[in-house]
């Protein structure tokens, strides 16, 4: 059995979805050696588990990464000018090559651990030592099922939103869908077309006016978020986790199925059990419950709570010198996890390493 070779760099970035290149690119301006480390076997990378209907919630130029803005639609669609899944993927390609930024793929980061000097990344595919970290994996790979009672016993279809595609196999039959979400919201819609479909939520679902769209969501969460800083009030149309009415979620209210109810009590072989004793049989589950930070990796490093979570000040891990977590989620900086939202967590990553390796050097010196 061969020895799997050992590379040494500055920097390693886990993940080369949105997060792991935009921290690149501003990395590129430090001056110290880098490389992204992807599990993906192609670029783009959680936007190539999307269903194929799925489209952004803003116009091209409000969705882009630092520096150069997403092409815009070459012309207006059915659905205005919100570019689809596909365009993404397009424009993370194009980004990661106009950039040239240092990608190696198809290797799974099995763990990370404290070395000599630094951090021993381990993959499948050899053992890379670094003196910085940055964690940007998402939680697109992390799905999560809430654990009701008897879900073991449903015999019918389940699966979660993250393997969800198109709605072709469940023509005729009954689907519950869960989760009150865009996800939740926008797969209904799809669904409910050809299916006899009930939505439950946990609360009464937030419909956002028509007229607002992913643009004006992120400028009036941007304010909420700058005031609550400031400790100031600001009033604001909703939050970035409320349903744009995109026209499929319209189409949806049109033919009078936009609605939701609370959830069921406990699921049985068949189907489910709500609050009132009622027992309702379903084909088919899909679960649009949300994800959960995909972080198993970093353990080995005691760091990781219950949550799945790394406790951070920004985007710095606070109980591990040199690591950074970047894209996933308020936590790690605001609207950390959209594509507009996620420059400002990688530059001020990328600006944190290059004053932690200055003093890193400047420290093994004065050793010396």
């Amino acid at each position: 059995m061969h020895q799997l070779q050992t590379q040494e760099v500055d920097i390693v970035v886990i993940g080369g979805g949105q997060s792991g290149l935009a921290t690149g690119y501003f990395l590129r301006r430090t001056g110290y050696s880098f490389i992204i480390l992807d599990a993906g076997s192609k670029p783009g990378g959680a936007w190539n588990q999307g269903w194929d209907s799925l489209r952004l919630f803003s116009p091209a130029e409000a969705s882009s990464l630092p520096g150069w803005p997403m092409p815009k639609l070459a012309e207006t669609t059915d659905v205005g000018v919100f570019p689809a899944r596909q365009q993404v993927v397009d424009y993370l390609k194009a980004y990661e090559s106009r950039y040239k930024l240092p990608i190696q793929r198809s290797l799974q980061v099995e763990r990370v651990t404290l070395g000599v000097g630094g951090y021993e990344i381990t993959t499948d595919k050899g053992l890379w030592r670094a003196r910085a970290v940055v964690s940007a994996t998402g939680s697109e790979s992390h799905p999560f099922i809430p654990p009701y009672p008897g879900i073991g016993e449903y015999q019918g279809q389940q699966l979660h939103s993250a393997d969800y595609r198109s709605p072709g196999r469940w023509a005729g039959q009954r689907v519950l869908i869960v989760g009150g979400g865009n996800s939740g919201a926008q797969i209904m819609a799809e669904v409910s077309r050809i299916a006899h479909t009930v939505w439950v939520t946990l609360t009464e679902p937030t419909f956002l006016p028509d007229d607002v769209d992913g643009r004006v969501l992120f400028s009036q969460a941007t304010e909420r978020y700058h005031a609550l800083q400031t400790g100031e009030t600001t009033k604001f149309a909703g939050g970035l986790g409320d349903i744009v009415m995109v026209p499929s979620v319209k189409e949806a209210r049109s033919r009078g199925v936009l609605q939701a109810v609370r959830p069921f009590v406990r699921l049985t072989e068949t189907g489910v059990v709500w609050p009132d004793g009622r027992s309702e049989t379903f084909d088919a589950i899909i679960w649009c419950t949300g994800f959960r930070p995909a972080t198993d990796y970093l353990r080995p490093l005691g760091v990781v709570d219950r949550d799945d979570k790394v406790a951070t000040e920004g985007t710095r891990a606070l109980h591990s010198d040199g690591l950074w977590l970047v894209g996933y989620g308020s936590w790690t900086g605001f609207a950390s996890a959209t594509l507009i939202g996620v420059g400002r967590s990688a530059r001020t990553t990328a600006e944190e390493i290059k004053t932690y390796l200055e003093q890193y050097s400047t420290a093994s010196i004065n050793h010396d």
